[in-house]
């Protein structure tokens, strides 16, 4: 009588490995639900703007500078001393009885700015956030500015998709945004005098760790003249 080996189901297989991975997807799923409940870290920027005296009005900052042709530096504290001075906005939907709107800051990094907005959801605090970065190219016609959604890559070894911004802790990639967009275009309704005079008035923007510096000058005489900043 031949001895009868073993045989492996694949059936059996192939289901542990289905199971394996809804298992992983549902771990991670929780993990990142997790991650989007716990708010970002804002106690840096809330203690500095704290210990600021009051600051400037920044719409007749940016026209000085453009009128009289100096670059100007604006601390990542000026910036969020600035917005919680004079940004006022009310929570509206379907959410207007649970969530209230906190307040919006900007954490300035290396070539990205990082806006936030701060809300409060049944008393819990949340926290949104969009990278940008600014392209400006020299043309024809003068020097043309973009702001861009971008925060680099997501990833080291993927090039795509890049960063988006951040829901909670938790950093999303770029079409997520789709979600919180509207809110953000409410929001640069809200200022477009100083967008005008700081991204389209300006002939160049660098956004560097802890400021964002922006001067009218063309290329060549800024290239000329000894930096001066105000």
């Amino acid at each position: 009588m031949a001895d009868s080996a073993p045989r492996i189901s694949e059936g059996g297989c192939f289901s542990k490995l289905v199971l394996l991975v809804l298992m992983l997807g549902a771990t991670g799923l929780g993990w990142s639900l997790f991650l989007i409940s716990q708010p970002q870290d804002l106690s840096d920027l809330a203690r500095n703007v704290e210990a600021a005296p009051p600051g400037r009005v920044m719409k007749v900052v940016l026209k000085n500078a453009i009128d009289r042709g100096y670059p100007v530096t604006l601390s990542e504290t000026e910036i969020n001393e600035w917005l919680g001075r004079t940004l006022t906005v009310k929570q509206g939907g379907l959410l207007e009885s649970k969530a209230s709107f906190d307040r919006v800051w900007v954490r300035l990094e290396d070539g990205i700015a990082e806006v936030i907005m701060a809300r409060k959801f049944m008393d819990k605090p949340f926290t949104v956030s969009m990278f940008l970065q600014v392209e400006q190219l020299e043309g024809p016609k003068g020097v043309t500015t973009e702001v861009k959604l971008h925060g680099g890559l997501y990833h080291p070894d993927l090039p795509n998709p890049p960063r988006g911004g951040r829901f909670g802790q938790l950093v999303v990639p770029q079409g997520f945004l789709l979600l919180v967009m509207p809110a953000y275009q409410n929001l640069a309704a809200i200022f477009p005098d100083e967008i005008h005079l700081g991204f389209e008035e300006m002939s160049r923007i660098k956004i560097e760790k802890g400021r964002l510096v922006l001067d009218p000058r063309a290329p060549s005489v800024a290239d000329s003249l000894i930096p001066e900043t105000f």
